[in-house]
């Protein structure tokens, strides 16, 4: 029992930071209709980023530059590319972002090379016990801080005319242009925000356990995309609940490796396509995703 609550607590944790990643892509998808691809590129920048300039600027002000640079790197590609492109099909934009995707993560990779670079976190590597269920300060602080930004999004997403506008935009894009609402700037602004989360997210994936930033950090965003798609890629609910079913899952699978060796070595690493494989035989549109209509 243990042993189990130790895995659901580690595995509600990092389904938190998943989350965080998972509510970027939702958002861009409701603000500009784009499936972006260029999370996973994004998140190494601001990863790489606070890594290089923590020894000269200080853990902090290394945190706000490296949160800065992922969201101008993001609304840079918003605005230079998918707004240029807006009108075209989904598949060319989401093409699109996979090229930038690659184009950015090759540098970032060459950047980095077969170095693992630290981030010095001020909470280090200790962890701390619950009862007798252990976790590190990292992952809880993670934990605590990734819920105070979900909860301060959902307010945003419900109270302010922001808010209001992605989701205008979302349910009929016409209606709302008619009405007044400048559609660009409500897709730029879920850029910046999804690069921001993305930012954060990055902080905490490259601490404790993780050893630090190598181009390993690259493949996490992968793995919140299933959490994207398992809740429902237009519900922003829907990425918290999928997150955090993700982050179970890979945790419970990495845990009870030894009971799941017929599955094969590395099983925890596929959990989250298997799951969200086996939802949306289901649901195709994801558990809170909105279900299209057609009339016949």
């Amino acid at each position: 029992m243990t042993q189990f609550l130790s895995l659901l607590l580690n595995g509600i944790s990092l389904g938190a930071i998943y989350a965080l990643i998972a509510l970027g892509f939702v958002i861009i998808f409701k603000a500009s209709e784009v499936v972006s691809f260029t999370h996973g590129s994004l998140l190494l920048l601001g990863a790489y980023t606070i890594a290089r300039l923590s020894d000269s600027l200080g853990f902090l002000p290394a945190v706000l530059v490296g949160v800065l640079v992922t969201a101008v790197a993001a609304i840079l590609v918003e605005r230079f590319i998918i707004n240029r492109l807006r009108g075209a099909p989904v598949i060319s934009l989401a093409i699109v972002t996979i090229g930038v995707d690659i184009i950015l993560l090759t540098e970032l990779i060459r950047q980095i090379g077969p170095d693992i670079l630290n981030v010095p976190h001020p909470w280090g590597g200790d962890s701390v016990r619950i009862g007798g269920v252990g976790i590190s300060e990292n992952r809880l602080i993670a934990m605590g801080v990734a819920g105070v930004l979900i909860i301060a999004f959902f307010v945003a997403f419900k109270y302010s005319s922001w808010g209001v506008a992605m989701r205008a935009s979302a349910e009929d894009g016409e209606a709302a242009a008619l009405m007044g609402i400048r559609q660009g700037r409500v897709s730029a602004l879920a850029w910046v925000v999804a690069g921001v989360l993305a930012a954060v997210a990055a902080l905490f994936l490259v601490g404790a356990p993780t050893p630090g930033v190598s181009a390993a950090a690259y493949t996490v965003a992968l793995r919140a995309f299933p959490a994207a798609i398992l809740g429902g890629l237009d519900s922003t609910g829907g990425a918290l609940v999928g997150g955090l079913l993700i982050g179970i899952t890979e945790a419970m699978a990495a845990g009870y490796q030894d009971q799941l060796s017929f599955l094969g070595r590395g099983f925890g690493e596929v959990a989250p396509y298997v799951v969200m494989i086996i939802v949306l035989l289901v649901r195709p549109s994801g558990l809170f995703g909105t279900k299209e209509l057609t009339r016949v």
